[in-house]
This record gives structure tokens, C-alpha cells and sequence, in this order.
């Protein structure tokens, strides 16, 4: 039976672990690790740009010894109105598996319905669980253990702090949004006692062990750029913000980022920053993923 990465709510706690397990061995590792998807042809579906995700997916695929498809819309027969449901029924004959990248979180569900391969969310308008598996693989690597941690979200209530959200839900650390108010994630209406929002920066980094944010203004929203400046001004992770947090804390931003805006250079930049090891990390945890999806079935 296939089975799709369409949120992290998909996964149970022990597939997220094993998952994470997986990656860390990969990177371990390096070019050394078995070929175990060879023959196997990964499509990468996408009306959204990307440099990380596209990079890391083609990469991780080449490395585990099978081949990528890029597919721009575009190009395909869905800009002349071939309906989703049909591509997907085709490209399920032609494919192993597919990540889509997309602005609409229900265009990713009506694939995934209509599709007999493994579907994985490579972006929506809602979710992004692959950039939060490589940042918590990330996190356990610097800190051994996610569970006991205070992770804090400085910024836009996104699809990638839905999808820690999710996380935090499945997982159990305490975890705790800033945002300005009506910019709030979706998913925190449903949230549970270790999760929790506010409108104060420092409270929420006050003693935290990770400080999290990204950037302002997200793909589709550059319509609302100059109010979102203005709003979010004061949700900036900066060396004042980091020195509330504990002595050994982590700082993270999943990239791009608008250096000068949502985080400062000199905290990006500075020593206690992961950003870049964030980055490297969604390679393996890719190749992990496709592993689990493809072969596991």
C-alpha cells in the first residue's frame, strides 16, 4: 500500500524517529551508502521556485542511485487544461514516486487521491514537513534529544510553523509561536498544552533552546510586502532577542533569508547559528525519505 508525506501529520512518532535514524546514517555514511534506489524514478512537480528543496530532491535521488524528472507545469499538458486527476493517473504509470511543490495544499490532496504512487509535499500554501523533518533531524543533532527542549517560532505563522506545530503535537516538546496578531498559524487552533502563542517576543525566547524564523514575506504574498514590514518589524531575531534564550541555544532559519528583516547578520552569521547545517541536512533526510516511501510498501 503507498503511502504519501502530504503533512507531518501522516507520520507517528516512531516514523518520524525512523526516518530521522535513517538520514543520520546516510550522512554518516557519505557517498559510501548503498545504491538501494536503483531504477527507481523520482518526479519533482513544481509551480513554486526553489533552489534547496529542487537541489537537495534531484541530489538525494542521484546518490541513491536513481533518476529525477523535473516537470515545470508549463511544460506540461496541465497549462492547456488537462485536468490534475488525469496527469496523475499518468504520471503514476510512468513514475515511483512524485514531490510536488505547489501553492494550493488542496491541488496536492486531489493528486494524491487520484495517484497509485507515493505523493510527497515538497511546499504548499499550508505545509512544509520536509523542511521541518531536516530541522529536527538538525535539532537532535545539536541537542541529542528534541523532547526535553523549548523551541521557539519568531515570525509569520506559515506553512513551516504549521508544520512544527504538527510536530510539536506528535513529538511532545514545548513549543511557542510570536506572532503579530492576525498572522497567527491555522493549525494552532488545534494545538495542545505544550504548544502556545503570543504577541511578545522575548516571552516566547525567554529560556528557549531553539530560536526558529523565516522570512516575512512568503511566496504569493509579495502583493502585502510593504504592511508586512511594517507589521513584523518588531519580530526580528537580533543579538537582544538571542540573549534572553539560554547561553547554549541554537538559532535556525530554513533560507531564503531577507538578512536585515527577519533575522540580523550578525546572528546568522554568529556562532550559535545552524542555518547552513539546516540546509545540508535536507539532502539526507530526502534520501531517507524517498527510501521509506519507495521501498517500504
Amino acid at each position: 500500500m503507498k503511502r504519501d508525506l502530504l503533512s507531518i501529520k501522516d507520520l507517528s512518532k516512531e516514523d518520524i524517529y525512523r526516518i530521522i535514524e535513517r538520514a543520520m546514517k546516510i550522512k554518516a555514511e557519505g557517498r559510501a551508502n548503498s545504491q538501494r534506489l536503483k531504477g527507481y524514478t523520482l518526479g519533482l512537480l513544481f509551480e513554486k521556485a526553489s533552489t534547496r528543496t529542487r537541489v537537495s530532491f534531484e541530489v538525494a535521488m542521484f546518490r541513491s542511485g536513481g533518476q529525477t524528472i523535473y516537470l515545470n507545469p508549463a511544460d506540461t499538458q496541465l497549462s492547456r487544461d488537462e485536468t490534475l486527476e488525469d496527469t496523475a493517473r499518468v504520471l503514476s504509470r510512468y513514475l515511483d514516486v512524485i514531490a510536488i511543490r505547489t501553492y494550493s495544499q488542496e491541488r496536492l490532496e486531489i493528486f494524491s487521491q487520484n495517484s497509485s504512487i507515493p505523493v510527497i509535499n515538497a511546499l504548499s500554501d499550508k505545509y512544509h514537513p520536509c523542511q521541518v523533518l531536516s530541522d529536527i533531524m538538525t535539532v537532535i543533532e545539536k541537542k541529542g534529544n528534541i523532547e526535553p527542549l523549548k523551541i521557539a517560532w519568531i515570525g509569520d505563522g506559515n506553512n513551516v510553523a504549521n508544520s512544527w506545530i504538527n510536530a510539536a503535537r506528535t513529538l511532545g516538546f514545548q513549543f511557542i509561536l510570536a506572532c503579530p496578531r492576525g498572522y497567527e498559524p491555522e493549525e494552532i487552533k488545534d494545538s495542545t498544552a505544550n504548544i502556545s502563542i503570543t504577541e511578545d517576543v522575548k516571552e516566547a525566547a525567554e529560556g528557549a533552546d531553539v530560536l526558529n524564523t523565516d522570512v516575512w514575506v512568503s511566496m504569493g504574498d509579495e502583493g502585502e510586502r510593504e504592511e508586512r514590514l511594517k507589521i513584523f518589524r518588531p519580530y526580528r531575531i537580533d543579538e537582544e532577542v538571542l540573549r534572553v534564550s539560554k547561553p547554549d541555544s541554537i538559532v535556525m532559519h530554513c533560507l531564503p533569508a531577507h538578512r536585515g528583516e527577519e533575522i540580523t547578520d550578525d546572528v546568522m552569521d554568529g556562532k550559535r547559528s545552524v542555518v547552513f547545517d539546516q540546509a545540508e541536512n535536507k539532502l539526507y533526510l530526502h534520501q531517507a525519505l524517498l527510501e521509506v516511501l519507495i521501498l517500504d510498501r
